[in-house]
């Protein structure tokens, strides 16, 4: 076996951020692209170190034509390198970005819950990161949002998503791939510039790249990573506000079954905006079933200090925030 930078680079990684645990089973999503086999052959090579049991999964979405045969491309891999292989093909064509990473990620969930694997790895790389908080920032978000791609996060319960190339751009994959031969299987959807990322990966990146900094995709990847620790911290610090505020003077039997939540506007007064942002959209998340939008956020955070009897306007599902007294009470 030929080890390179990258493999050293990959080991000390998964390593370092514990990303994953000696002798356990990993299933590895391989779409046939750079980025992908890049990940197969290195978690391949790193095998004989860290006794792990892989298998491959490959999800259909049948919105190419080249599909099926994509797929049999990824089995044939498999069988090549002795890998257990594993196929779920869509129902129905599916053409929303949104929708297919929903599905895939149910499927790949399913794969491994039916087969007992205990992570699910993808191949997400530094650019992927930075193409995401591009997205992200221009559709508009917090820190959130920008955060873009973690290193893992929990899928199901027992079953762990993990993406362990995040410090890898798109090019040292393509040169990886290059350099051992690996038969990359050229997506042709990824040259389709009616999608939003797909420009971003054409257009805006190159000419950020050109025009700005060589090294762009490294650089948004850093921000990322340094807004994900402190997105963690900041939730954190939230929710312990938010236990105290909803907490201090409570008495159940005073409350009729109408109030959802009571929040006592003295514990939030006195602390940072940020934390009372974070501490309000977690009150809204309790209450309502998408995601709370900034103008949400922002009229319920005003109601702090807000004059008595200070009222919001319905919330999605027909909720309504009151001031009565110290309290913020959500009906």
């Amino acid at each position: 076996m030929v080890w390179t930078p990258l493999h050293a680079k990959i080991h000390r990684t998964i390593r370092s951020r514990h990303l994953f645990e000696r002798n356990q089973r990993l299933l590895i999503a391989v779409s046939g692209g750079q980025d992908s086999l890049c990940l197969i052959k290195l978690l391949l090579d790193l095998q004989s170190k860290w006794g792990w049991y892989l298998g491959i999964a490959h999800c259909d979405h049948r919105w190419r034509s080249d599909s099926e045969a994509n797929a049999n491309h990824v089995e044939n891999l498999a069988k090549t390198w002795g890998i257990s292989f594993y196929l779920e093909t869509a129902n129905k064509a599916i053409n929303s970005e949104a929708a297919a990473r929903d599905w895939r990620y149910q499927a790949l969930s399913a794969i491994a819950q039916a087969n007992n694997y205990q992570y699910i790895v993808t191949g997400h790389t530094a650019s992927d990161r930075a193409e995401t908080l591009l997205y992200n920032l221009i559709r508009g978000t917090g820190a959130d949002g920008l955060q873009a791609l973690t290193w893992q996060r929990s899928l199901i319960t027992g079953i762990i998503l993990v993406r362990p190339l995040l410090e890898i751009t798109r090019i040292e994959t393509e040169q990886f791939c290059k350099e051992f031969k690996l038969p990359i299987w050229e997506d042709s959807t990824n040259q389709d510039l009616q999608y939003a990322r797909n420009r971003i990966r054409q257009e805006l990146i190159p000419y950020l790249r050109d025009n700005f900094n060589p090294q762009v995709e490294s650089a948004l990847a850093q921000t990322a990573e340094l807004l994900q620790a402190e997105v963690e911290y900041l939730e954190k610090a939230a929710q312990q506000l938010r236990e105290k505020a909803m907490g201090i003077g409570y008495e159940e039997d005073s409350l009729t079954p109408l109030v959802l939540l009571r929040l006592n506007r003295r514990v939030l007064q006195n602390t940072p905006l940020a934390l009372q942002r974070r501490v309000m959209r977690q009150v809204l998340q309790q209450i309502m079933t998408d995601a709370a939008s900034f103008e949400h956020i922002e009229k319920l955070t005003a109601l702090i200090i807000a004059p008595n009897r200070s009222q919001t306007d319905p919330f999605p599902g027909g909720a309504i925030a009151q001031v009565e007294g110290d309290w913020i009470c959500l009906k």
